[in-house]
Parts: C-alpha cells; structure tokens; sequence
C-alpha cells in the first residue's frame, strides 16, 4: 500500500524526497550537524574533571553496547556499523585521555 507522501518522492527521516538533489543535500545538512555535534562532546569532554570522566566512560560504553546489539538486529549497512565501531573507540579513548 502506497501512500501520497510515498508516491511523490523518497522518504528521508519523515520528509519527503522529490529526487536525488534532495536527498543529496539532506544528507549533507545531516553530516554537518554530526560534525557540531561532535565539536561540543569534544568540548565538554575537555571541561569535565578526570573523576567524572571515570564514571562517564563506564556508562559510554554501556550505551554503546546496547546502541551495538540495536544495529545489529536491523537492517544496516556495514559502513555504518564500521563507522560506529571507529567512533566509539575514538569517543572512549577521548573521554580516558
């Protein structure tokens, strides 16, 4: 069953894609939030006190575990588990420093 919204374009994270310019320049706009995002961690990292950085890690790498068993049981390309994989222990070993 197609709906309207489905008819007209590639849906992208709820929004409608009318070709492949669109989605192209989402996935840009979605890369450059990524990149600010990782600039604040990285600063508030660098703020926090190695006693809290101790604790943080523990429950980082809880969360990345449970963020890991998710993507594995859903259908995602292996880039993005890589990626994932590579970013966890870049975020771990930036919290320990």
């Amino acid at each position: 069953m197609k709906t309207a919204a489905f008819s007209r374009g590639f849906f992208f994270l709820g929004t409608a894609m009318k070709n492949l310019q669109d989605a192209t320049e989402r996935i840009c706009e979605l890369k450059g939030s990524l990149v600010a995002l990782d600039a604040l961690v990285t600063a508030l990292l660098s703020q926090l006190p190695p006693e809290m950085r101790a604790g943080l890690l523990g429950t980082f790498e809880h969360n990345a575990e449970v963020a890991r068993t998710v993507l594995l049981h859903t259908p995602i390309s292996e880039h993005t588990i890589a990626a994932f994989e590579r970013d966890v222990r870049r975020t771990a070993a930036l919290i320990a420093e």
